[in-house]
């Protein structure tokens, strides 16, 4: 059974943020590493995060900021490689960081810079990396652990990790070989799902929004269970902008949405202060020093626009506030995995220990990073996730 296969104690398929952070981890316990991956190179998901600077984790990381069919597996593996255990390594390692809105921790210059460290890392490891090959088949081996076979010849190790990722932008070469993998070993796999997308609209909604292309205004997007509040960006495809992106991930089709335009304004109780102070004002004068002159023509009639506050009954006023802050909305669906930052669902967390992230009924075989069912809010979550997954599995792989 392939006598020539070479032999690595620990072999990780995916040279991603879990997959490198795992790798390193356990080349530093001695172990002897080797990183398969279909692309040319590694941590391409990295150089593009955060438009080219990496958001690579947030100063508030709490389970909360998760989502899965169990909220508290994250719990274990965030809390013993935490923000602030990255964080140390990007400092020690000269990278200089900007603090953005929401916590977020960027890279000042440019994402190359923590690769490029996490790669010296790697070869101070000992490392191994194989690129651009072909994943052609996985089996449990009787003497050596696992046979992994590829298009460069086969391995067999003692622990397999996928570090595969998720399904979002399959540009940079993405797969559903982990859940796979999963499956074949008899492992639950969640459905999968875009996450942290645009939004797209229904054909009546996007011909009257059309105009609103590039406007970009704070605002709080709701559904039944959670609220937002973020930039709001309008396209000619749809809603995007981050707090497009936040409730995405916990929006089901066919689902109704609310959008606030001002949020934390009481716009009711302001227009009626003004009609007090200022009634000879038409509503159009009062309203375009909060909001952008198309956004407002586009969700208010010409008449109540053109209104003078003398003549606008309190109901008036009432209705002008439900039409800019308690807004309903449809959406008709989103942009899918093609723009999508992240995957919901993967391999389920029932399988796996959260303290090892080993399946618990395939000793040494783990998955790591995007490809579980643990997928966090846009702002560094879910390369904390990766970094966290990855250096739990790189203690015991």
């Amino acid at each position: 059974m392939d006598a020539n296969a070479q032999h690595t104690q620990v072999l990780v398929i995916g040279a991603g943020a879990s997959g490198l952070m795992c790798a390193i981890e356990a080349g530093r316990r001695g172990r002897q590493a080797t990183v398969l991956d279909h692309g040319k190179g590694p941590g391409r998901k990295i150089l593009i995060a955060g438009g080219g600077r990496c958001n690579f984790t947030n100063l508030t990381v709490e389970p909360k900021h998760y989502l899965s069919q169990n909220p508290h597996f994250c719990r274990s593996a965030l809390s013993r490689f935490t923000q602030w255990d990255f964080l140390g390594r990007v400092q020690a390692a000269g990278i200089a960081t900007q603090e953005r809105s929401h916590t977020q921790l960027f890279c000042e210059h440019k994402a190359r810079d923590l690769l490029d460290m996490l790669l010296e890392q790697a070869a101070a490891a000992n490392v191994d990396f194989r690129y651009d090959l072909t994943i052609e088949s996985v089996a449990k081996h009787p003497e050596r652990g696992f046979l992994v076979r590829t298009s460069q010849g086969s391995f067999t190790c003692e622990s397999l990790v996928v570090a595969t990722g998720g399904l979002s932008i399959p540009t940079v070469g993405t797969s559903p070989l982990g859940y796979e993998i999963a499956k074949q070993f008899g492992l639950g796999v969640v459905p999968q799902r875009a996450g942290l997308v645009p939004f797209t609209l229904q054909p009546s909604d996007k011909e009257l929004l059309a105009p609103l292309s590039g406007i970009a205004v704070p605002a709080t997007l709701s559904n039944a269970r959670i609220a937002f509040t973020e930039n709001l960006l309008f396209t000619h495809r749809g809603l995007s902008g981050p707090v497009a992106l936040q409730l995405s991930s916990y929006w089901t089709p066919g689902e109704e949405i609310s959008i606030d335009l001002l949020p934390g304004c009481d716009l009711s109780s302001l227009l009626k202060s003004h009609k007090e102070r200022t009634p000879l004002k038409q509503v159009k004068t009062v309203l375009s020093d909060l909001l952008p002159r198309r956004l407002l023509e586009a969700r208010l009639p010409q008449p109540l626009l053109d209104l003078r506050l003398a003549d606008a009954s309190h109901a008036k006023l009432d209705e002008i506030d439900r039409l800019l802050c308690r807004w309903p909305l449809k959406p008709g669906g989103t942009e899918g995995y093609r723009t999508a930052e992240v995957t919901l669902g993967g391999v389920s967390t029932d399988a796996l220990s959260s303290k090892t992230m080993e399946a618990r009924q395939v000793p040494g075989l783990y998955f790591v990073g995007e490809v579980v069912d643990v997928t966090g809010w846009l702002g560094g979550y879910n390369l904390q996730w990766a970094w966290s997954s990855g250096w739990v599995a790189g203690q015991y792989a």
